[in-house]
């Protein structure tokens, strides 16, 4: 149905996950998050889907949660975020241990926790407009799944959560963050390719691999930082720091384009026009 707000898709060995808000650039909602977790479920339950893919609709991947929608709530309590952001969690790291191998189709802005979904997949392929970040620590917010410093490391992760700064696809690519970059008019072709390539290996062999490497990221500490950060974010969330207030009236009063103006404004630049951001 046109309006759902994630698509489901079998083509063959594969299932192809769209998420579709394209009007908000993806930016995920409470229901938005409960159809990409029925979709996750969906696939992991069908014994001939082989690989899993996870795009975007329009001009995004994903623009991260739904500022609109958060800054709506009224002071929330502590308790009350971490219920919320748990939920939040639940559903990236359902993607992370989905037995299947997923692949991140990524186009335009993938940001936050459009970034968090796009990091639990296993490949990331990429087009060469698209644009990573975490820009949420400029208004008094944090990553809420902390899948990164198992990605990029300690130094590229300390560098876009003390900034908040993106990075383009060529950097993406040199950071280990996408497989590979093509143009926007290649990315469906590419990734079918890669499906075409991994989904003839046996389904348990697939399995079996994938869990060996998840259970690396578990012996290296990936559960218990998520865990930690998850907590560390609500009581951030629920402190309301004067810049997350801020931020959340001029949500409120004068709607998110202007709440974004006033924040890179203090950074000296505008989100997405000057390159860094």
């Amino acid at each position: 149905m046109s309006d759902d707000l994630v698509l489901y898709e079998r083509r063959g060995p594969s299932a192809w996950i769209t998420l579709n808000r394209p009007a908000k650039l993806n930016a995920m909602t409470y229901e938005l998050v409960d159809q990409l977790e029925a979709a996750i479920d969906r696939a992991e339950a069908d014994d001939e889907v082989r690989v899993v893919v996870v795009r975007g609709a329009g001009r995004a991947f994903c623009a991260g949660y739904d500022l609109e929608q958060e800054a709506a709530k009224l002071a929330p309590t502590i308790t009350e975020w971490h219920e919320a952001l748990a939920r939040d969690v639940a559903v990236t790291m359902r993607l992370w241990g989905l037995s299947k191998p997923t692949i991140a189709a990524v186009h335009g802005w993938c940001l936050a926790g459009g970034m968090e979904v796009a990091m639990a997949c296993d490949l990331m392929i990429c087009t060469d407009d698209a644009r990573f970040g975490e820009p949420e620590v400029r208004y008094g917010s944090g990553p809420v799944t902390l899948l990164m410093p198992f990605l990029l490391g300690e130094r590229r992760t300390r560098e876009l959560l003390l900034t908040g700064d993106t990075i383009d696809a060529a950097t993406a690519l040199d950071w280990g963050l996408a497989n590979r970059v093509v143009p926007a008019d290649r990315l469906e072709d590419e990734v079918a390719e890669w499906v075409a390539r991994i989904a003839p290996t046996p389904l348990r062999v697939l399995q079996l691999t994938k869990q060996a490497l998840n259970r690396a990221q578990k012996a290296a500490g990936l559960l218990e930082a998520v865990e930690a950060n998850l907590d560390l974010s609500a009581m951030l969330n629920g402190a309301q720091t004067p810049e997350q207030e801020a931020f959340d009236e001029l949500v409120r009063s004068e709607g998110l384009k202007a709440a974004l103006a006033w924040r890179d404004t203090r950074y000296g630049e505008i989100l997405g026009e000057l390159g860094r951001g």
